[in-house]
């Protein structure tokens, strides 16, 4: 039987592991909590992070990284982008050298500017290791995990790695389609979140359907300009990992980007919105990163610049909303 590896035990983490070992992989959940990874154990449940859903009985939970990826053939990183480096920093020694891995995180690197696959190229360099895929799409693991339809793509510059992906995860209700452009689908994953931020502050304003719709519009054609510069195909940001998931994420109270945006519009503050929040909503991080992206490869994103002033350098929603409906007159 493959041994498979799921680093990560927040809910798309715990749901993908899931999916897995109710497909009859031998699967290894790492959790960085001990106390997490015996609750799981002991409770087939993940209480904290999804609640009410009975996980398969073949998975197995654990705090220890060198028995998780001890003999495994295929590693998803469920981890969030900000801790990365960190754990394949200490996971690297495990790892077999024809491991394929697969990136299922989304965001950029502060800094280095680094999207999740190649921080874990970046820190396995030297290392011998199988492709790293990206699994990628609009999907919320609250709905996944009861098993309410949804799809993704696989995406690798090597389409034997992507197929090998697509047959581990595909199900009657996870169906999952492969894809070459690996920067396009991971630059769609990670910018949508700076939009959905937007979306929710637009909705937290009360400013209507008719400003979200055209905020979404004019969002995808940001990271569709900077995508195509840093060499993604323009046809990625019209499918799953583009604008299926710009769409979802921009538009549900499930979304945790949307939510900070929405909290943000209705006056309150930053620190106190993610102080209270047990997951991480990437784009808050990612929006500074992504205006730097911006400015390195010499692309408007105006939309993501003001999300960027709206939540670290203390300006107005509403003076945002101003100042984009007030720039200079342009086609589409």
């Amino acid at each position: 039987m493959e041994r498979l590896t799921v680093l990560g035990a927040g809910s798309w983490g715990t749901t993908l592991a899931d999916i897995l070992a109710q497909k009859g992989f031998e699967v290894t959940l790492w959790a960085r909590d001990p106390l997490l990874a015996s609750a799981i154990k002991r409770e087939r449940e993940n209480v904290p992070y999804l609640p009410g859903v009975k996980l398969s009985p073949d998975l197995i939970p654990t705090a220890s990284l060198e028995e998780a990826l001890s003999g495994s053939s295929f590693i998803v990183s469920a981890v969030p982008s900000h801790g990365l480096r960190s754990v394949f920093s200490n996971a690297r020694p495990f790892i077999s050298k024809d491991a394929i891995i697969v990136s299922a995180s989304k965001g950029i690197e502060e800094g280095t500017l680094l999207t999740a696959r190649t921080i874990v190229e970046d820190v396995l360099k030297g290392t011998p290791h199988g492709d790293i895929s990206v699994l990628s799409g609009p999907t919320f693991a609250k709905e996944v995990s009861v098993k309410l339809p949804a799809a993704v793509c696989a995406a690798s510059r090597s389409l034997e790695a992507a197929e090998r992906v697509q047959r581990a995860f595909s199900t009657q209700y996870f169906r999952v389609y492969t894809n070459s452009d690996i920067i396009g689908v991971e630059l769609g994953g990670a910018l949508k979140n700076v939009i959905a931020i937007a979306a929710g502050i637009c909705d937290g304003l009360a400013l209507g359907s008719n400003a979200r719709a055209a905020l979404i519009t004019r969002g995808l054609a940001e990271i569709s300009r900077l995508g195509v510069r840093m060499g993604a195909s323009p046809m990625t940001f019209s499918g799953l990992s583009g604008l299926g998931d710009l769409i979802l994420t921009s538009t549900a109270h499930l979304s945790r980007n949307y939510m900070v945006g929405h909290e943000i519009g209705l006056g309150r503050k930053l620190p106190e919105i993610t102080g209270k929040m047990k997951m991480v909503a990437e784009g808050v991080k990612t929006s500074r990163a992504s205006r730097a992206l911006a400015e390195r490869h010499g692309v408007e994103m105006p939309i993501a610049s003001e999300v960027c002033r709206v939540l670290y350098e203390g300006k107005d929603p509403r003076d945002a909303v101003l100042e984009l409906m007030m720039r200079g007159l342009k086609g589409e």
